[in-house]
């Protein structure tokens, strides 16, 4: 699948990194997305990055976009490397570990305390997706 076949959000799942989106394709992905989201109470958050800094700088910019609190770093490696960051949106907690052999890019998933709903995990999206 290449990128002029992702034409809804669900073509994001045959990806294990994530594709290069244009303009039209990622304004039609979010309001997908933002419309699949209104069912969720919170969510939780992964990031598959080259480096901590990159990780972080997509965290903030999902953030904001969404109006959501800033999260807290509570674990994070000591080293260098490709990463993968988990946030929780609940919890306000982020975590990240060094994780080589992974794609690049953001998997969003719905959550609910109520444990008769499920919500698929959506992504991956591109780091620079959510501007």
């Amino acid at each position: 699948m290449n990128q002029l076949s992702v034409k809804c959000l669900n073509d994001l799942n045959q990806f294990r990194s994530a594709p290069t989106i244009d303009s039209k394709q990622a304004s039609s992905i979010l309001k997908e997305l933002e419309h699949a989201m209104k069912q969720a109470e919170w969510f939780t958050i992964g990031i598959m990055a080259d480096s901590e800094e990159e990780a972080i700088l997509s965290l903030r910019k999902i953030e904001a976009y969404f109006a959501w609190v800033q999260m807290r770093k509570i674990k994070s490696p000591n080293k260098k490397g490709p990463v993968f960051l988990k946030a929780n949106q609940q919890s306000g907690d982020v975590s990240i570990r060094i994780e080589h052999g992974l794609g690049k890019g953001i998997l969003l998933a719905g959550q609910s305390n109520d444990s008769g709903k499920n919500f698929e995990t959506w992504g991956p999206f591109p780091l620079d997706f959510f501007k």
